[in-house]
């Protein structure tokens, strides 16, 4: 047939002996399939494989026969038939033969579809565990990493042994690629994150475009200002989850460049993000850029920006929220570490009916830097530090003290500012 080219023509030489593996299994038209695993299949499938194996010996030496068989297993990969599987992987099925359309193996192939025992079964008989397809680039853990769905198949090739922090020519990890598929409202993909972290996954991967594990939690937390209320709080709740998960196995938040830094994100919006600024906060997390210091960029210097540029008057409750906020945020990075690190030619200009407050704020802060720190002071942050992680407040109000004590260890303002956020 002249008229047919490429892997049309290949195609249509083999399909004869694919349609036939598939009737002598009972799989003709997948409209009316009835399912795989009940009971009438079940019950007949060892004839089935009889019949099967009648058939591949007949045409064993028929013209593309293991073309038609390896077609053939890509379909078993979809359907999760893993004696059917074996059958063929027997009779001479290839591997590595590839989907003409989309180039996946058949190990792609059953993470797509979630079919765990038939991704043991094809890594038990020689597929490569860690093959990338050849448009994507994706192996089989990237592509399992990025639905929730597939957890099931993310658990066993990391059992079975896959490379957890393998990367496509962009860099791109399985834990950036659960990162990026994630949108915090539909699809939610906590669970294979933490599975990958707990198999060793590098918190500090980086793709070659700068993108990092905080990339994706950045432009999510973006995506929460002026959108629906009900979908914000969902996408807060899955950034906070993703991020205690990050912090846990050792991410750091604060590293530059700015824009790739959570914690100065949620600085430059303490007020919408304060919840997750607290908790980076008391978790440890650096006030001032981690590798270059207040000299790269200083949280006291944006939050006291922040106050500066807000126009507002003393009547105006949005600016009064914003300085409680602000006052609890600065005692947090004051007793977030023992010395205090202002930053250099840290000078304000504030204007408005709250101009003296925020001065005065300012002035408290050069007054504990130039002069040495009192034991009360000391001791109220040796016991904060003692207390991290998050949340500290939390762990200060279960401590056998007075209540007095209490009131003097916990965060400044705290409470008017968790029942404001």
């Amino acid at each position: 047939m002249p008229f047919l080219h490429g892997f049309r023509r290949i195609i249509f030489e083999y399909q004869p002996l694919v349609d036939a593996i598939l009737g002598a299994l009972g799989i003709q038209d997948p409209e009316r399939q009835e399912p795989l695993d009940g009971p009438s299949y079940v019950a007949s499938e060892e004839s089935r494989l009889r019949i099967l194996g009648e058939l591949l010996e007949k045409k064993a030496h028929s013209p593309f026969y293991q073309e038609g068989v390896s077609s053939a297993l890509l379909k078993m990969a979809e359907l999760g038939l893993t004696r059917a599987a074996a059958v063929l992987l027997r009779s001479g099925a290839n591997l590595n033969f590839e989907d003409p359309v989309t180039y996946y193996t058949a190990l792609h192939i059953a993470v797509l579809r979630n079919q765990p025992d038939m991704v043991e079964l094809l890594v038990h008989h020689g597929a490569d565990i860690n093959r990338r397809d050849r448009i994507h680039e994706s192996s089989p853990l990237d592509l399992a990493s990025e639905e929730p769905e597939r957890l099931p198949c993310l658990q066993r090739l990391l059992e079975l042994g896959a490379d957890v922090n393998a990367a496509d020519k962009h860099g791109k990890t399985a834990l950036l690629h659960a990162l990026a598929s994630s949108d915090g409202v539909q699809v939610h993909n906590t669970d294979n994150i933490r599975l990958l972290l707990e198999g060793g996954a590098d918190v500090k991967a980086t793709t070659k475009d700068g993108d990092t594990v905080f990339t994706c939690i950045i432009f999510l937390l973006g995506e929460t200002v002026g959108g629906d209320k009900e979908e914000a709080q969902m996408i807060n709740r899955f950034c906070f989850q993703v991020t205690q998960l990050l912090l846990a196995h050792g991410a750091d938040p604060s590293e530059c460049p700015a824009h790739e830094s959570l914690t100065h994100i949620c600085l430059k919006s303490f007020k919408l993000h304060f919840q997750l600024l607290r908790f980076l906060l008391e978790s440890g997390a650096a006030y001032n850029c981690s590798l270059h210091g207040a000299s790269c960029w200083s949280g006291f210097h944006i939050v006291f920006e922040r106050l500066c540029s807000h126009p507002g008057c003393a009547e105006d409750e949005s600016h009064a929220d914003l300085l409680r906020k602000a006052e609890t945020v600065l005692d947090l990075m004051v007793t977030n570490s023992r010395r205090l690190q202002l930053p250099a030619n840290f000078d304000i200009h504030p204007v408005g009916n709250l101009a003296d407050k925020i001065q005065a704020l300012h002035r408290s802060l050069r007054q504990l830097e130039l002069r040495p720190p009192s034991l009360k002071h000391l001791c109220r942050v040796h016991i904060r530090l003692h207390l991290q992680p998050w949340p500290v407040d939390v762990k200060v109000k279960a401590l056998p003290l007075p209540d007095r004590l209490k009131w003097f260890l916990l965060s400044e303002h705290s409470a008017a500012a968790e029942d404001d956020s």
